[in-house]
């Protein structure tokens, strides 16, 4: 059985500012984010 561990990057919409969000995501996206 073999694993995946490369790196993934995931950040927290927590720090997101919410009455943007759809420009926050595209904004991590857009920054090569792994996972939202």
């Amino acid at each position: 059985m073999s694993f995946d561990r490369s790196i993934k990057i995931a950040p927290s919409i927590l720090s997101a500012d919410f009455a943007n969000f759809g420009q926050e995501i595209r904004a991590i996206e857009d920054q090569g984010a792994d996972w939202v």
